[in-house]
């Protein structure tokens, strides 16, 4: 993956934002994800995702992440969902059904 991000964060609440998405999104979760703009994307978390720096296109430097989702239903699809574009996480599977954040 690049450094690029179309959107950037750098305020401490925003950050902390992200950082409890990835708290949230556990590796084999199955999930669905609403986003600021679009559809919600639903499937597994295929790899616990990280917060990391990088650049938007203003060459401005902040905080931002990714999950990836697996669908086996989909064979050889995946989606990837950007941390700082999410509003809620609906939680699909038993085990943490019902551990919705907004």
């Amino acid at each position: 993956m690049g450094r690029i991000a179309r959107t950037v964060f750098t305020e401490p609440a925003d950050i902390a934002q992200m950082e409890r998405w990835v708290e949230e999104l556990a590796i084999n979760a199955r999930v669905r994800i609403h986003v600021v703009e679009g559809p919600p994307a639903e499937g597994v978390v295929a790899v616990t995702p990280t917060v990391q720096v990088f650049k938007n296109a203003d060459d401005i430097e902040g905080i931002n992440g990714t999950v990836k989702l697996e669908d086996a239903q989909r064979p050889g699809w995946s989606g990837v969902v950007w941390l700082g574009d999410i509003v809620r996480v609906e939680h699909l599977d038993s085990v943490t059904k019902g551990a919705t954040r907004a």
